[in-house]
């Protein structure tokens, strides 16, 4: 049997099914039943592996053994594996998430709080500082940042950058302004962007900056995490940013920023074209070799 790799693939990711499994369910399906001698030759697959591969397919719900001499394998329609599947997966999250909160209720979090404040006790403030690489590191951390903020978040970013934020932190944010804390955002107002600015209405002020292109979050001017690359030029999983908790160097920033802000607009401008970045135009940036003990 002949089934394109990139579908084999697509399953594999869909189903999370290693290579030997989608092959044997996959043959399966193409003959509805079948002993393991059959599915081994038509799959492909080392008949020393095979049995123990179904046996691992019929835990998971993917087919049924039906108990005649030889034995075979029955498949099962894909819509109710696909079923199965998504039931399954809500049962484990459901686990793992009850096992979350009873740990948030119990000593245990207390005694991780309690490492964590004795830890930062004789750290440096050089110590207060690191590199994150990959868009989803640097958004999960901006994350992190919109909760701990008491006074104040700016933005600066791209149109772009924009609707990626809002379609991740909005809710951040808005929990945000419900504890009075201050939300201003500098990003291209556009044709392409103006939609889902309107979506922050009453929860952040959003103005053009003409004149000024840059990607960074400041916190309780405090804290700063920036972006070193246009994100125009990067692809996502090569991105990289920088965080630094330092009242000295990010109130300079703030400084600027606030400077910035009396300058802009809410005037919607043309969209630009962008032609997104892939793996092999990803630029070089030379990091300091700090920075880049942190990435590596």
């Amino acid at each position: 049997m002949i089934v394109n790799e990139e579908f084999l693939s697509k399953l594999r990711r869909a189903f999370n099914l290693n290579l030997y499994e989608v092959k044997l369910w996959t043959a399966l399906l193409s003959r509805g039943i079948s002993t393991a001698g059959e599915l081994s030759d038509i799959a492909d697959v080392p008949r020393s592996r095979t049995y123990d591969v179904l046996e691992s397919l019929e835990r998971k719900g993917f087919v049924i053994v039906k108990p005649e001499k030889p034995i075979k394998y029955m498949a099962i329609s894909p819509g109710e594996v696909l079923a199965r599947v998504k039931n399954r997966l809500h049962i484990i999250a459901k686990e793992r998430s009850d096992r979350l909160e009873k740990i948030a209720d119990s000593d245990i979090l207390k005694e991780l709080e309690m490492l964590f404040k004795q830890g930062i006790e004789p750290m440096q403030p050089t110590d207060f500082s690191g590199a994150l690489k990959g868009r989803h590191n640097l958004y999960d951390h901006l994350a992190m940042l919109c909760k701990e903020a008491e006074k104040s978040i700016h933005i600066m970013t791209t149109e772009e950058g924009i609707i990626r934020k809002i379609r991740t932190i909005k809710p951040l944010l808005e929990k945000a302004k419900a504890r009075g804390v201050e939300i201003l955002i500098a990003a291209p107002i556009t044709t392409k962007t103006k939609e889902i600015i309107d979506k922050l209405t009453g929860i952040a002020e959003v103005r053009n900056i003409k004149d000024v292109k840059a990607r960074f979050c400041i916190v309780d001017r405090k804290q700063l995490m920036f972006m070193l690359i246009d994100d125009k030029e990067v692809h996502p999983t090569y991105d990289i940013g920088l965080w630094v908790n330092t009242p000295f160097f990010a109130g300079a920033i703030s400084t600027m920023f606030d400077r910035a802000w009396l300058t802009g607009t809410t005037e919607v401008i043309q969209s630009e074209v962008i032609q997104p970045a892939t793996e092999t135009n990803t630029p070089n940036v030379v990091l300091p070799e700090e920075a880049q003990n942190l990435l590596d």
